[in-house]
């Protein structure tokens, strides 16, 4: 594990890097999805509010009396060639004698149907079936001077006349009403005229004489006084107003047959009428009529169908009565916008969760109703909006104009991540890779061949891989350096060694007997020579030495230390011995070594006229199969941050003329010959000064 954590560790900085541009890429895509969520559930309730006001809108058009016109007749029909069809009007009926009145109620119905010239026909019954059998016509049409018909007059072309056509159950009904100019009355204009139309029944023949008017026939016209184009005084053509009753026998002996006859009739859709108006003279040519009710260019009035540009895609205004379908207008199929089709089904999983439910209403349909009360009872609308389609649909469109712009947010940072991974953390990558192969423990001519020239620049790697190629040359240099005083310093030992062995080896010859004192530092002067000769290094020599391990008296040696201790300038040294010997594994002479070096350094720092205490401890406080000596002074403690670094070569703890002439290497000899016999070196601060306890392995007896 520490392996693979050290090893993701080498390209941590890499790794921050990419991650930190993934997580900016992540974040822009959560960011766009949030917007969408956001923006679908505030299109929801956008939508909903819409549909509401839609509602509201149509409910107010039908409530208005050319919407129950047009409620009343969900199928009504222009007619044209074939005649107008009278529709049910939302009054009982039309006063037709009275001009304000008569185009007051087909205004406010919107019944008319507009033709060229100024036209327009209004044919209807009342909601009313006691009224009478009776078809109502009111309309308008633009013309020059009106020609009156002479009273005595037996001939009706010679006037202005009105040509009616009823077509009713295989029964045609046709009348011809001749205007008849009245003195202007109350309701007229100023300069207009009032005439009547008095209709008779239609002969094959022109001889009207003695025929008498049919008497529930009623018509009137009301011409303006002001010309209907400004412009055009010379072929000035005014506005007139006309108004009829039609009486029609078939709906009249419908009332009388049974009173309980549905009203309106059934087949009212099938009733057809014809108006003509023509100039004087003998009617040959439909042209010459100054309006003609089948004109291929009339416009229908308002009816049901034109709601359906109210609604959008998805949604439906069903009509009922008395819970019967009366009309189902669909929204408009309008061309749809270019869409995704990824983020359409993106959006389309998007939940919206409205304020107060706990649960996804995206797929729940909307549907609102209300009623609109009209003379034939009420009629119940309800309007159905698919807003999943609507909002998904309408959303996804806008989604689709904008991906472009969030494409072009992650395509940018894809491009910067994309030249700052080459011009940047690729360098970077190869410039870790080659300094990991770099070891300063190369051989030199490993060293020689490894640098970081390829990778020179201006720029900011251009100029760390030059500081770093250069560091390489001085280490080159440093190691070269190295080399050749190790081989000098291996020439002076091996000069020094042999010029100091011939007088060992004579003075040896002299005090030739063991039990001499001399001969004994004599030996160890040559055990030293021999360690440190033929050597590279000091330290290398005492980690490279061996030493000759044996059974050694521990007690005694000690009290030899301590008594030959004045000889090696350390006075003052105590030691108390044990009853009995004490054996120990170890080399005298690397042990005698050890003690000397601990005895000179704590005479170093010992306080003046303090002894230096050494005690074996070969009891229970050692541990089993081992016996332990302190060697102990009173002086200043170790500081804690040397506790670590005596033992080191080349570590010593003087300063300016304390530290002349010393290496630092006392207590690293003592260390490793310690290591060397298979014990233990270390130190301790007390109470009272410093210890340092060695851990030599103990023996029953001697071999």
């Amino acid at each position: 594990m520490k392996h693979f954590l050290r090893w993701l560790a080498s390209f941590r900085l890499r790794l921050l890097f990419r991650t930190a541009f993934l997580v900016l890429i992540i974040a822009v895509i959560v960011l766009a999805i949030a917007v969408l969520q956001e923006e679908k559930q505030r299109a929801w309730r956008n939508y909903q509010s819409v549909l509401a006001k839609t509602k509201e809108q149509i409910v107010a058009r039908l409530r208005h009396p050319s919407g129950q016109l047009a409620l009343m007749n969900p199928a009504r029909r222009t007619g044209g060639t074939k005649g107008v069809h009278p529709v049910l009007l939302p009054f009982s009926s039309i006063d037709f004698d009275d001009r304000n009145k008569a185009w007051n109620a087909v205004e406010m119905a919107d019944c008319l149907i507009r033709y060229p010239r100024h036209g327009s026909l209004c044919v209807g019954i009342g909601n009313n079936p006691w009224i009478g059998g009776f078809i109502y016509v009111a309309g308008t049409f633009a013309s020059g001077p009106l020609t009156a018909h002479d009273i005595g007059d037996r001939y009706l072309d010679g006037s202005h006349r009105m040509l009616v056509t009823v077509q009713i159950r295989g029964t045609q009904y046709r009348w011809i009403a001749p205007f008849e100019l009245l003195p202007p009355g109350r309701g007229v204009p100023v300069g207009g005229i009032i005439g009547r139309l008095t209709g008779y029944v239609e002969l094959e023949g022109r001889d009207y004489d003695k025929r008498m008017p049919e008497k529930e026939f009623r018509g009137w016209l009301w011409q303006e006084p002001h010309c209907v184009d400004t412009h055009d005084a010379q072929n000035c053509e005014r506005k007139s107003i006309f108004s009829l009753r039609l009486p029609v026998e078939e709906l009249i002996a419908d009332r009388l047959r049974n009173r309980r006859a549905p009203w309106p009739p059934p087949d009212l859709d099938d009733i057809a009428v014809e108006i003509y108006f023509l100039p004087p003279g003998e009617y040959t040519n439909r042209s010459d009529a100054l309006f003609d009710s089948a004109s291929p260019e009339a416009v229908a009035p308002f009816s049901l169908n034109e709601l359906g540009g109210l609604l959008q895609t998805g949604e439906n205004l069903r009509i009922l009565r008395n819970e019967t379908q009366v009309a189902v207008i669909r929204g408009r199929d309008g061309l749809e916008d270019q869409v995704s089709p990824m983020l359409t089904r993106l959006i389309r999983r998007l939940p919206v969760v409205m304020f107060g439910e706990g649960q996804d209403t995206s797929a729940a349909p909307i549907e609102l109703d209300d009623t609109v009360t009209t003379p034939l009872g009420d009629y119940r609308i309800v309007l159905t909006g698919d807003a999943g389609h609507v909002v998904n649909q309408t959303l996804s469109a806008v989604a689709t104009r904008l991906a472009w712009f969030v494409g072009a947010v992650m395509a940018t940072i894809m491009l910067v991540w994309f030249v700052i991974e080459i011009g940047i953390i690729r360098r970077i990558a190869r410039i870790t890779g080659r300094a990991k192969q770099f070891s300063p423990w190369r051989e030199e001519s490993g060293l020689t061949t490894f640098s970081f020239s390829d990778f020179e620049g201006v720029d900011e790697l251009g100029i760390l891989a030059s500081r770093l190629d250069w560091l390489l040359a001085r280490v080159r240099e440093d190691s070269s350096r190295e080399r050749i005083r190790a081989a000098q310093e291996k020439e002076q030992w091996h000069a020094v060694g042999h010029e100091i062995m011939s007088p060992l080896q004579s003075l040896l010859a002299l005090h030739g007997n063991p039990d001499d004192p001399d001969y004994r530092y004599l030996a160890r002067m040559q055990q030293a020579v021999r360690v440190l000769y033929g050597s590279a290094s000091p330290s290398e020599a005492f980690q490279s030495s061996t030493v000759a391990m044996e059974t050694l008296d521990i007690n005694g040696f000690l009290a030899d230390i301590a008594a030959n201790a004045p000889h090696i300038g350390v006075v003052n040294v105590r030691y108390v011995p044990c009853d009995e010997p004490v054996w120990v594994h170890a080399s005298e002479y690397a042990l005698e070594d050890v003690i000397g070096h601990l005895l000179k350094n704590a005479d170093r720092h010992r306080q003046p006229d303090t002894p230096v205490t050494l005690t074996l401890d070969a009891g229970n406080k050692a541990g089993a199969g081992e016996v332990t000596v302190k060697v102990h002074n009173i002086g200043v403690p170790i500081a804690p941050e040397w506790q670590d670094k005596i033992f080191e070569y080349g570590f010593s703890g003087a300063t300016g003329r304390d530290n002349e002439g010393r290496r630092g290497q006392g207590l690293f000899v003592a260390k490793t010959y310690m290591a060397k016999m298979g014990g233990t070196l270390r130190t301790e601060n007390e109470a009272e000064g410093v210890s340092f306890y060695l851990t030599l392995k103990r023996v029953q007896e001697r071999d």
